[in-house]
C-alpha cells in the first residue's frame, strides 16, 4: 500500500491563501484607523487638567442688572486649553475682557473664548477677563450661583460662585 502523498490542489491553495490574508487585512484596517486618528489630532496631544475655584459674583448697583463673575481657572495639564462658553443656572453668560480707556473709564470686549495655557492659572478680575451676566432678582450676599464652564479640551466643569457686594471681594 502506498502512502497518501500530500497534493496541492486548488481548494487547499485557496484555503491557505485565505488563512494568510485574514491577519494582513486586520493589520491594514488597524493601521488605517490609527492613521486617521493621528491625522485628526487625536494622538500625541496630552490632556489638559482644568480646575475652577474661588468663584464670586458681584451684586449689580444702580439701575442695571448686568454684572460680572470671576473665577480662578488653573490648568495643571500638559496641553493648552480654551474657555469657550459659560452658563449659569441654565442661562448663557458672556466671556469678556475689560481694558482701561483712561480717566477711570473702561471698555468691554466680548470674547469668543480665552486661552488657559498648560501649567498656568487664569485669575479673572475687573481689569482683565471676566464673565458678564444678568443678575437674577432676589440675589443676596452669600447666595451661591451654579455655573458651568465649557473648555475646548477639558470638557465641562461645574463651579459655584458666591454673591458678594462690590468692594467686599477685593474688587
Amino acid at each position: 500500500m502506498t502512502g497518501s502523498l500530500w497534493r496541492i490542489d486548488r481548494r487547499r491553495l485557496a484555503d491557505t491563501a485565505l488563512a494568510a490574508l485574514a491577519p494582513v487585512v486586520a493589520c491594514g484596517v488597524a493601521l488605517g484607523g490609527l492613521t486617521a486618528w493621528v491625522g485628526t489630532g487625536g494622538a500625541g496631544r496630552p490632556a489638559s487638567r482644568i480646575n475652577v475655584s474661588y468663584g464670586r459674583v458681584l451684586l449689580p448697583f444702580g439701575d442695571t442688572r448686568e454684572t460680572s463673575a470671576y473665577f480662578d481657572v488653573s490648568n495643571s495639564g500638559e496641553a493648552d486649553d480654551r474657555l469657550v462658553a459659560v452658563t449659569y443656572t441654565g442661562r448663557q453668560a458672556e466671556i469678556s475682557r475689560h481694558t482701561e480707556a483712561g480717566r477711570g473709564a473702561a471698555t468691554k470686549t466680548t470674547l469668543d473664548s480665552t486661552e488657559v495655557p498648560a501649567g498656568t492659572r487664569l485669575s479673572m478680575s475687573p481689569h482683565g477677563v471676566d464673565v458678564t451676566l444678568r443678575a437674577q432678582s432676589g440675589w443676596r450676599p452669600g447666595d451661591l450661583v451654579r455655573f458651568t464652564l465649557r473648555f475646548e479640551r477639558g470638557g465641562t466643569v461645574d463651579a459655584l460662585a458666591v454673591v458678594t457686594r462690590p468692594g467686599k471681594s477685593g474688587f
